[in-house]
C-alpha cells in the first residue's frame, strides 16, 4: 500500500513539474514576442544648445523641435517653385506622412478652393519667418504645451508670390499650428510629430520695420 501511496506522490510530482514547465514556456514565448516587436529605434529630442549637457525624458518632445518641426513642414507646403496648381498638390502627396488625416483633407480642400479661384496657376510662392519674430523672440511664446502629446506653434511669417517674374502678394501673417505626437512611421516620418493644421485662423500682423526675404527683396 506504502509503495502505492510512492508511485502516486511521483507521478504528482512529475504532473506538477510538466505543469510548471508549459507555463515557463508560455512565459518565454510572450517575452520573445515582445522582444521581436520591440522597435529596433528610438527617438530621443536633444535641445540644440548642448554647451551646458542635458538631461530629459525620452518622450519628451522640447518646445524647440515642435518649432523646427512646424516652422519647416509650413515652408514645405507652402513652397511652389513653379506652379502652385501642380506644386501644392505635389507638397500635399509628398509630406503625407507628417500630416494628420483631418489637416490632410483641410489641405486638400483648400487647395481644390483655391484651384476654382484661379489663385494657384503660373503662381510661384514662398514663405520665411520674420527676421526677429522667431523662436529666440524672448518676449513672447511662440511654443505652447497643451499636453505631452499636442503643441500649438506660432509662426510669424512672411508669404511671398509671384507671377510672370513679379512679385505680386506678400502677406504677414501669424499661423497658429496644432502639432500633434504620432509615431506611426518612423520609416517616413521620423520626426514622430505631425501637423494638425490651425488651432484658429491666423491674423496679419504689422512690423515696425522693412523685411527682406532669404533672396534678399524687398
Amino acid at each position: 500500500m506504502s509503495f502505492r501511496k510512492k508511485v502516486d506522490a511521483q507521478q504528482a510530482h512529475i504532473l506538477s513539474l510538466r505543469l510548471a514547465l508549459g507555463f515557463m514556456t508560455i512565459v518565454c514565448l510572450a517575452l520573445a514576442y515582445g522582444w521581436w516587436n520591440a522597435p529596433k529605434d528610438l527617438t530621443v529630442h536633444v535641445p540644440p544648445d548642448l554647451r551646458s549637457g542635458s538631461t530629459r525624458k525620452w518622450w519628451d518632445v522640447p518646445p524647440e523641435a515642435v518649432y523646427s518641426f512646424a516652422l519647416y513642414i509650413f515652408q514645405q507646403m507652402n513652397r511652389w517653385p513653379s506652379d502652385g496648381e501642380v506644386d501644392y498638390q505635389a507638397n500635399i502627396d509628398r509630406l503625407d506622412a507628417y500630416l494628420t488625416p483631418g489637416c490632410k483633407t483641410y489641405l486638400q480642400k483648400d487647395f481644390e478652393l483655391r484651384r476654382n479661384a484661379g489663385e494657384l496657376r503660373k503662381r510661384e510662392r514662398g514663405v520665411f519667418e520674420i527676421p526677429g519674430r522667431g523662436v529666440d523672440d524672448k518676449n513672447e511664446q511662440h511654443t505652447i504645451v497643451q499636453s505631452i502629446n499636442d503643441w500649438t506653434v506660432n509662426l510669424d511669417i512672411a508669404a511671398d508670390e509671384h507671377y510672370g517674374g513679379e512679385r505680386v502678394k506678400r502677406a504677414l501673417s501669424r499661423y497658429p499650428l496644432h502639432i500633434v505626437r504620432a509615431d506611426l512611421d518612423p520609416e517616413r516620418n521620423p520626426f514622430g510629430l505631425q501637423w494638425d493644421c490651425y488651432t484658429s485662423n491666423p491674423v496679419r500682423i504689422e512690423v515696425d520695420n522693412d523685411i527682406s526675404g532669404p533672396g534678399g527683396q524687398q
